[in-house]
């Protein structure tokens, strides 16, 4: 019996690895970035670099927006006609309507689509599409995939030091007295995707004992679970995001540490300066 043929979708919050850049089967959908009445397409046509410099000189903050129906139908259209299903891993759905769009866009094109909610953003869906793609190495088909990677959206941790309160706040994820507080007291929130949603998980007086916490979190987990990898995204940060790696070398020298950057999408709300750490539990062996 022949394999049926699986299509990969995700959207630009995802971290994309070069082998996944360069992968035949994974095709991306951009999120939209508005910047003074003009639409651009993370990742297409809007740098990281670009939009930094445009939050540290304009008052007017960027706004993002869910792809548009149409681009899931009219990449649908054409997947069909090569593929016999697909898999889409898309930005939580408590974070962002892409996931329910792409659902709409699958039913108007009458393809064949699980979709699957991360629950989270960045490497996180990374994580998922890569053990996808090793499941469907291994023979398994595109409902016992799909039916895998729910559950494995349940295992990943992701614990954000905001690098600037200001955009959290602009972009409508912080209270009004949350950044007060956080302004006057100088506090370092320490945020978490929890259940798909963020959650100000730790308000720390500095950065020192923020970083520290987030050492301290990620042991806590490490011995209770299986982890092999630790994903560092950074806002413009690299310097910030080497000293974290070496960090974790000293303790951890069996660990695989990879380091990226945040896309343009959550740089919006995240603003530059923001360190992420996620990783994905496994049972211990």
């Amino acid at each position: 019996m022949t394999q049926k043929r699986i299509a990969w979708i995700t959207d630009s919050t995802a971290f994309l690895t070069d082998e996944l850049t360069n992968h035949e089967h994974l095709y991306v959908i951009p999120l939209g970035i508005t910047i003074e009445d003009k639409v651009y397409e993370d990742g297409v046509d809007l740098t990281t670099d670009t939009l930094y410099k445009h939050i540290r000189n304009e008052k007017e903050v960027p706004k993002t927006s869910q792809p548009p129906v149409g681009k899931f139908v009219e990449l649908f259209e054409t997947l069909k006609k090569k593929y016999d299903g697909a898999i889409a891993v898309h930005i939580s759905s408590k974070l962002s309507g892409t996931l329910a769009t792409c659902k709409t866009g699958a039913e108007m094109a009458g393809f064949d689509v699980d979709v699957i909610d991360s629950r989270a953003m960045s490497y996180a869906i990374t994580s998922l599409i890569e053990k996808g793609l090793a499941m469907e190495k291994e023979g398994l088909d595109q409902k016992t995939i799909a039916s895998k990677l729910h559950e494995e959206a349940l295992k990943n941790e992701n614990y954000i030091l905001l690098g600037n309160l200001d955009q959290f706040y602009k972009g409508g994820r912080m209270s009004g007295t949350q950044f007060l507080l956080g302004n006057l007291l100088s506090i370092k929130p320490i945020i978490r995707i929890y259940n798909g949603a963020f959650e100000l998980f730790e308000k720390v007086r500095s950065e020192k004992r923020a970083t520290k916490k987030l050492f301290d979190l990620f042991d806590e987990s490490y011995q209770k679970h299986y982890i092999s990898q630790i994903q560092i995204m950074h806002g413009n940060v690299m310097e910030k995001a080497r000293e974290y790696a070496n960090e974790f070398r000293k303790k951890y020298p069996n660990l695989d540490i990879v380091i990226g950057e945040l896309s343009s999408t959550i740089a919006v709300h995240a603003g530059e300066g923001t360190i992420a750490l996620i990783w994905h539990k496994e049972s211990k062996k």
